[in-house]
């Protein structure tokens, strides 16, 4: 029997995953790390970010997406540091409620006692009015760090990936952004603008031999976007979902390392959307 072991399914690919200081991303980097690729990872969290490089061997860079001048350092950096990019994986995301329990507890009350309501059978009292009470500036940031953020590493990406003619970009959707998140509509709409920005832009870069494709998680347990909602929420969304429990970190880094290998390479402008069942029609 031979003790060769055979090459990662992203042997000698360099990839770049963004708001990768835990949850999601850092599960992402893992396993591509674990699949043979030079993994660089992104965060505004330094302490986060480093903590993961080091463990995987790998490039920490700090930046914010939503800051264009920002991204293009952090690019400059990845040529400087490595000179090429194989893989983009645009993860970095906010759900608009950190630092913000109050309303964060305020809107998940108002949805577990609508739906409270609605299940006795009415009448309904408990109204939402979440675009009502929204500001301004919770809106731009919502969209600024998705999909300004997604918009700017792109742009940076393909100027290395284009004259390489190669390479593949995952941008991170969400069921949000398909069949619409209660209390969620910056969310939702943020997410539904990455999933239109990823057909187009797989059109336009396809003659580059570069794919375009996205992600749409359903619940993810684990991370600190879906654990600051509380377990009651939580326990709400699963008995929605028919697989009958939360998603997993490594339910979608698997998911990333199907559609950055080669098993992928006739795949582009899609959706794959690893959600247990919550939604089946993306």
């Amino acid at each position: 029997m031979s003790n060769i072991t055979p090459a990662g399914r992203l042997e000698g690919k360099v990839a770049l995953v963004t708001g990768a200081g835990s949850g999601i991303g850092a599960a992402i980097a893992r396993r591509f790390r674990d699949e043979g690729a030079v993994v660089i990872v992104n965060d505004v969290n330094k302490a986060a970010v480093e903590a993961v490089a080091e463990d995987l061997d790998g490039v920490a860079i700090v930046a914010d997406v939503a800051d264009s001048i920002a991204v293009s350092a952090m690019f400059t950096q990845v040529t400087g540091d490595v000179g090429r990019l194989d893989i983009l994986v645009n993860n970095a995301g906010i759900n608009g409620f950190e630092h913000r329990p109050e309303l964060l507890e305020g809107n998940i009350g108002r949805v577990m006692q609508r739906a409270a309501e609605v299940a006795d059978g009415g009448p309904v009292t408990t109204h939402l009015d979440s675009v009502v009470h929204m500001s301004d500036e919770d809106w731009h940031r919502i969209l600024a760090v998705h999909v300004d953020g997604t918009f700017f590493c792109c742009r940076e990406a393909l100027k290395l990936m284009g004259p390489q003619q190669s390479g593949t970009i995952i941008n991170m959707g969400s069921v949000a952004g398909t069949s619409g998140w209660v209390s969620g509509t910056s969310y939702s709409a943020a997410k539904g603008a990455i999933l239109g920005f990823t057909r187009s832009l797989a059109r336009e870069v396809a003659t580059r031999n570069i794919r375009v494709n996205a992600l749409a998680p359903g619940f993810i347990g684990g991370t600190n976007m879906t654990r600051s909602v509380g377990p009651e929420y939580s326990q709400f969304v699963v008995a929605q979902t028919p697989l009958g429990r939360e998603g997993e970190p490594d339910d979608i880094a698997w998911a990333a390392v199907y559609l950055a290998s080669d098993e992928a390479k006739f795949l582009t402008g899609q959706v794959l959307s690893p959600n247990g069942g919550i939604y089946m029609s993306q």
